[in-house]
């Protein structure tokens, strides 16, 4: 049984500043469940150009409004919102008002990945 409380993943190893907000990491690889599940906290007004060639990635909206555009097509953002990056899509993330995410990755996160965010291309891990 694994039990984690967010209390006290903050301000830890698991709480990894990924570029444009928080990641708080409930399960990673050294969990062994074969899928990582985050908090995510994106920053209002922050644009990211994102993907995960290593691992696929659903995330759910429970706060905060925003937008991702993958395949020139931007879909809205809200509370009750999931989305899935089924095949590794290179996309756009943007936060019109502080966001928070639920997201699983598959396979697992290591942990302590963050995103290189300089105008280079899509950041990916």
């Amino acid at each position: 049984m694994i039990l984690k409380d967010l209390g006290t993943i903050i301000n830890t190893k698991r709480d990894v500043d990924w570029g444009n907000g928080k990641s708080r990491r409930f399960l990673i690889q050294e969990d062994g469940m074969g899928y990582s599940l985050t908090d995510t906290i994106v920053d209002a007004g922050s644009e990211s150009l994102l993907q995960y060639n290593n691992h696929l990635e659903a995330c759910y909206c429970i706060e905060g409004e925003g937008e991702v555009e993958a395949n020139d097509i931007i879909y809205p953002i809200k509370p009750g919102t999931m989305y899935a990056l089924d095949q590794h899509d290179s996309h756009y993330l943007r936060a019109k008002s502080t966001m928070r995410l639920v997201c699983v990755f598959t396979p697992s996160l290591n942990g302590d990945e963050t995103h290189r965010l300089d105008g280079q291309g899509s950041s990916s891990y």
